[in-house]
């Protein structure tokens, strides 16, 4: 009898904001329940990848982690995200004997071997899949930010920098949801 290996794809979502933690996820895919459609979180409509999330979720291995707005200011935003994926990793029902990383560098802090691959999110399934759980489970704790600080809009930019993003800040100053170690961030405490 031959034994699978267990692979995990693992992949993060929000290096770029201003705000809230960075969210990752780690997804063991099962052979015998394909889900089509799977691609690079970033390249689906909002719609699609809450379908997509939905099916993940019910068919396949995974765990969903984050590292907080605290452990990005004091580690770095690489680190954090990092620390995120091994959490992710290591919240896995079943453990790994390999995982699959996006990006060009892998976790140091992994308990098992694997490989960092660049646009993995949009080569291999099971880091597409990590992508879509990873984007939408960060997008909904930013909606919930949103109903906590109305006045920052955190539901239209999910945090991201954009020029409606930047003008609430400098309009209202940071919230504790806001990175501290961000420049934009900085300069607006300056300014409050």
């Amino acid at each position: 009898m031959k034994i699978a290996k267990l692979v995990a794809g693992v992949d993060e979502a929000g290096r770029g904001p201003l705000a809230g933690p960075v969210v990752a996820a780690a997804v063991i895919l099962d052979p015998e329940q394909p889900i089509a459609g799977l691609a690079d979180s970033k390249a689906l409509s909002e719609k699609r990848r809450e379908a997509l999330a939905e099916e993940v979720k019910a068919k396949t291995t995974w765990c969903i982690a984050q590292a907080s707005v605290e452990e990005i200011d004091e580690l770095n935003i690489l680190h954090a995200s990092l620390l995120a994926m091994c959490r992710a990793v290591d919240g896995l029902a079943s453990q790994p004997s390999f995982v699959q990383v996006d990006g060009n560098r892998l976790p140091s802090c992994l308990n098992v071997p694997g490989e960092a691959i660049i646009k993995g999110d949009s080569k291999v399934q099971a880091i597409s899949a990590a992508s879509i759980l990873a984007k939408t489970a960060r997008d909904a704790l930013l909606v919930e930010m949103h109903d906590k600080y109305p006045q920052y809009q955190f539901a239209k930019h999910k945090g991201y920098p954009t020029k409606l993003h930047r003008e609430l800040l400098q309009e209202h100053g940071a919230c504790p949801e806001h990175r501290r170690s961000y420049k934009p961030v900085q300069i607006a405490l300056m300014k409050s």
